[in-house]
């Protein structure tokens, strides 16, 4: 894309067309949702039925160590406006803990009110949830299956008004959208409601009962028994058991239908790290489905753009990886000088751009989406650009993680019951600490405020609120992340605080000092290290460029000394295969032939031809010495002696989880004991 003359750099070229192509795709992938945008707005409602005779109906609850929760799923199912001899109710219970008690309390006693229902146990969680599901399919008899996670409500109209969107024999599911109970709590919950809705109302509403393939959501959605049997019944192969086997079904010719109207309450995680944990496991299961599923979706005969939106949608999570690319190049490419500006000269034109096919956009989208709320939807949106900001590291985990094949436990994401704003799950079982991704989160938020410096130095201040929003959403994750994380458990198992729990939360305490503590001296030294070795180069640069329009010897003479003061006397940036251009030794001496080149005509008449041809000669070397600079500063970055603190940096911050793991593991052990 561009010659050697504009960009002198093989290793910044190759960057910039990363940048650009990286760039290009996920533009794809935000138009695509505009698209969805429009079909949302076209699509019919969906035709109801009314059954002459009341068909039979199985409610699956797959549960897994959901004490706070599990209760209230089984009283609402079992307050559900349905004939009895209709119903039939599977407690599919795995749990570990004091749930198991609870609910075989709760089945026996619903048993004697003449429900149909039963505790379904395993003798292990081979396959997780989908084995679960697979294992009851066993036992179910009833023309329909109903689905509900631990932490949905669902109301008591439920199953007669969703059952009648079952309108035609090819419709195999019908999925009704989340509510949020808590969806206030928290700038979190605030956050992930918001991006469910958008999933809702404008992806699974443009799908719906269409040639466009969409997905059941694991939970508040009922399937037709032949439609589940006919697909090939629950995989475990993938974390998105919900996913694959919607996509099953619709290449079997099933039809899925979405309705927006019958809204199912659900509650939103509230701890950082069970939020980071449900992400893992959708980014990661989607992934997986798309290496599963993608060859068979292209073989069949279907609509090519039904091809096409099945692609986007399984593949739509390779985005944050490729945000992180992107994170990462662009501090290099400012700091290189090249042109970023999607119009030359009009750097304003780039953010109007750039504000146009995001925030603006959305913003759009929320009115038409909420109407009167849209006001108060849009603050939540704000926080949404920092939080799906800041996820991208944790999804990208996820992602490698199913494109190289490692196969996690289904890690489910626990609930603490929370409803009101004043409810507190801190101290309740199930919290989750911090993990290792909470450094990676910490490394791209410190390297997100260099790199708003370096566009801040390089004249390119546009760019520092596209470089701060992701930073801050970064930085505002590893908090979270750390902030949410807790080792007391006394209050939650009747007990007082033990020592050894005492000692722990001590330990958390010092190493979240120890961590903020770390970030506050890696960015200060950052800081200077850049103040005192990339800054000079920029300066010299500025310089140069100034000597190259000049002709006036003294000043050119000044210039000369003040670069040479500036710029290294010796040593050579790129510590794998140097070459001479790099060399600060060789561009010292390319500064004393100027300088003794300017001596010798600074006596000469400037009308005569050996005065033109010494300040021909100046400005050329200046110009390669330019270019050399160029070469060189993406090296400085990446010098022995900052991979050597970084790496020093890393390792105790690595020594302080390692510390912390220590201490869980103890406390757990105190716990078993």
């Amino acid at each position: 894309m561009f010659t050697h003359a504009t960009l002198p750099n093989p290793l910044t070229g190759f960057l910039w067309n990363i940048f650009i192509w990286i760039a290009m795709i996920i533009t794809l992938y935000t138009c695509n949702f505009y698209y969805l945008v429009v079909i949302a707005r076209r699509q019919k409602k969906n035709n109801s039925i009314t059954f002459k005779e009341t068909p039979t109906v199985t409610i699956q609850l797959p549960i897994y160590n959901e004490k706070y929760v599990a209760s209230r799923l089984v009283n609402a199912v079992c307050a559900l406006d349905y004939p009895k001899d209709k119903l039939c109710i599977q407690v599919l219970d795995d749990s570990t803990d004091e749930t198991y008690d609870l609910l075989e309390n709760l089945v026996s006693d619903y048993k004697q009110k003449g429900f149909d229902i039963q505790h379904v146990r395993r003798s292990d969680r081979k396959g997780y949830k989908a084995g679960a599901l697979r294992n009851a399919m066993k036992f179910t008899k009833s023309d329909f299956v109903a689905i509900f996670d631990a932490d949905f409500i669902p109301p008591t109209w439920f199953l007669k008004k969703a059952l009648s969107y079952f309108c035609t024999p090819d419709v195999g599911l019908v999925q009704c959208k989340w509510g949020h109970v808590n969806e206030k709590y928290s700038p979190l919950t605030k956050a992930q409601a918001l991006s469910l809705d958008f999933h809702f109302l404008v992806e699974q509403k443009a799908k719906s009962n269409s040639h466009l393939f969409m997905s059941f959501n694991g939970t508040a959605g009922i399937w037709r028994r032949q439609c589940i049997e006919d697909s090939g019944g629950w995989h475990i192969a993938t974390l998105v058991e919900d996913l694959d086997l919607s996509y099953r079904a619709q290449m079997k010719g099933w039809k899925c239908v979405f309705i927006p109207d019958i809204v199912v309450d659900a509650e939103l995680p509230v701890q950082m790290n069970s939020a980071k944990r449900q992400q893992f496991r959708w980014a990661k299961g989607s992934i997986q489905c798309a290496v599963k599923l993608l060859g068979s979706v292209a073989i069949k005969k279907l609509p090519v753009d039904t091809k096409i939106q099945a692609f986007i949608q399984l593949t739509r999570h390779i985005v944050h990886p490729m945000v992180l690319a992107q994170f990462l190049i662009l501090p290099i490419l400012l700091a290189s000088k090249i042109n970023l500006y999607i119009i030359n000269g009009l750097p304003a034109l780039t953010i109007i751009a750039y504000l146009a096919m995001g925030p603006v956009a959305y913003v759009m989208v929320i009115k038409q989406m909420y109407e009167k709320k849209w006001r108060s939807k849009t603050i939540s949106y704000l926080y949404l650009i920092i939080y799906s900001a800041g996820m991208s590291v944790n999804n990208t985990v996820a992602v490698f993680d199913a494109l190289f094949g490692k196969r996690n436990e289904f890690l489910r994401t626990p609930k603490f019951g929370i409803i009101k704003n004043d409810d507190d799950w801190r101290d309740k079982a199930y919290a989750l600490p911090f993990t290792k991704t909470t450094l990676l989160e910490i490394f791209f938020g410190v390297y997100g405020i260099l790199g708003m410096f370096i566009a801040i130095f390089s004249g390119n201040p546009v760019f520092v609120p596209i470089i701060g929003i992701q930073a801050a959403g970064f930085l505002y994750i590893a908090y979270l992340s750390i902030s949410h994380s807790t080792f007391k458990k006394g209050k939650s198992r009747g007990r007082v605080e033990s020592k050894a729990e005492k000692m722990a939360n001590n330990y958390y305490k010092i190493a979240l000092a120890g961590i903020i503590a770390l970030i506050v001296v890696g960015v200060v030294l950052a800081f200077e290290e850049y103040g005192s070795t990339i800054y000079p180069l920029d300066q010299s640069r500025g310089i140069l460029v100034r000597i190259q329009a000049t002709s006036d010897p003294q000043a050119i003479s000044n210039d000369i000394k003040t670069v040479q003061q500036l710029l290294p006397k010796s040593g050579n940036p790129v510590w794998i295969f140097p070459t001479e251009d790099t060399d600060f030794g060789m561009m010292q001496q390319d500064l004393s032939t100027m300088s003794s080149t300017v001596d010798k005509i600074s006596t000469t008449s400037p009308d005569t031809a050996a005065f033109h041809t010494g300040m021909l000669n100046i400005h050329s070397q200046a110009t390669a010495i330019v270019f050399n600079l160029l070469d060189a500063t993406p090296y400085m970055y990446v010098s022995v002696s900052n991979m050597l603190f970084g790496s020093i940096w890393v390792a105790v911050i690595i020594g302080i989880f390692a510390l912390l793991k220590k201490k869980k593991q103890s406390l757990d052990k105190t716990d078993e004991d």
